[in-house]
């Protein structure tokens, strides 16, 4: 019998890039739907959060952003959702910041984007909600960033 599963925690930064009422997105293509994604990923040792997500946005989108603040703090523990039977040993935890475009919104192309990216998009807010936006949790938290009010912080175990 297999002993207990040791999580791999894995920590990583995503960015909702705003400008002019849109927010950018990764079009893609995960487990035969088509969908979104934040741009972000993976951070390395020794590497700042916000350092983070400036690099990951760059990489996958080709812009340099400013970060403004960080929204929300998400993770994952794949023991706990859809795919436990293979991501049981999967723990991410997501700092989600704010980010800002500081060159020309319109010149997107990274150099290392993700496998499964097909495009990218620049997505009015209020259109988010009826995106195919995973995570789904993700989704109010962005919409209501067109308003004055919503809230930052702990988002919790979402998928």
């Amino acid at each position: 019998m297999p002993g207990p599963v040791t999580p791999i925690i894995r920590t990583a930064a995503k960015a909702v890039v705003l400008h002019a009422g849109r927010v950018l997105l990764q079009r893609a293509n995960w487990e035969g739907q088509e969908c979104y994604f934040l741009p972000g990923g993976g951070q390395l040792p020794g590497e700042a959060l916000d350092a983070t997500v400036r690099r990951e946005v760059h990489e996958e989108t080709g812009l340099t952003v400013t970060v403004v603040r960080m929204l929300w703090l998400r993770e994952y523990i794949g023991a706990n959702h859809k795919h436990a039977d293979t991501e049981a040993s999967t723990h991410r935890i997501e700092a989600i910041f704010h980010c800002t475009p500081s060159g020309d919104p319109s010149k997107l192309g990274g150099h290392a984007e993700d496998d499964l990216q097909t495009g990218l998009d620049w997505v009015e807010l209020e259109k988010v909600p009826h995106l195919n936006l995973l995570p789904h949790a993700l989704r109010q938290p962005i919409t209501a960033l067109a308003s004055a009010e919503y809230a930052t912080g702990y988002l919790g175990d979402v998928a």
